[in-house]
């Protein structure tokens, strides 16, 4: 099985999804992981929200440090942050490094209903987007042995 750990500054919103969503769709193949360099106190209430409502159990989540993961070995490691504002975590171990960014649900505004419809759009995109790049991955893997 493959590895690939998420990353991004909080470890609580699109990380959080991102490692939800792989393991949930493509867990057959694929093991994530998440992590950030600066930890958030919990999972934002809205991810798990988005992720409840399309089946995806999130019992236990919780933001990790990105040192927990130091000298564990990864095919793909990949960073989620888009902002360049933002502090985008730097892997130094093992395995290929990716970005692919997605902008920070967490900075929406408005009511509770515009608020999750931002969380529900970054979770489409990241299950488009991440998971297309991981089926790729795969099969560029496969072609190569």
């Amino acid at each position: 099985m493959k590895q690939v750990l998420i990353l991004c500054t909080g470890n609580s919103a699109r990380s959080q999804m991102a490692e939800a969503l792989i393991n949930h769709k493509r867990g057959d193949s694929w093991h994530a992981e998440s992590a950030g360099t600066q930890p958030a106190a919990r999972v934002n209430p809205y991810a798990l929200k988005a992720l409840a409502e399309i089946g995806i159990e999130t019992e236990g989540s919780h933001p990790k440090n990105l040192s927990e993961f130091i000298g564990k070995p990864f095919d793909v490691v990949i960073t989620v942050c888009d902002d360049a504002a933002e502090n985008c975590p730097v892997w130094l171990g093992q395995g290929k490094r990716v970005h692919i960014g997605f902008p920070d649900p967490a900075d929406a505004t408005g009511t509770d209903e515009e608020i999750l419809a931002v969380f529900r759009a970054v979770r489409n995109d990241i299950d488009a987007q991440l998971l297309g790049y991981l089926d790729t991955f795969s099969a560029d893997a496969e072609l190569a042995t």
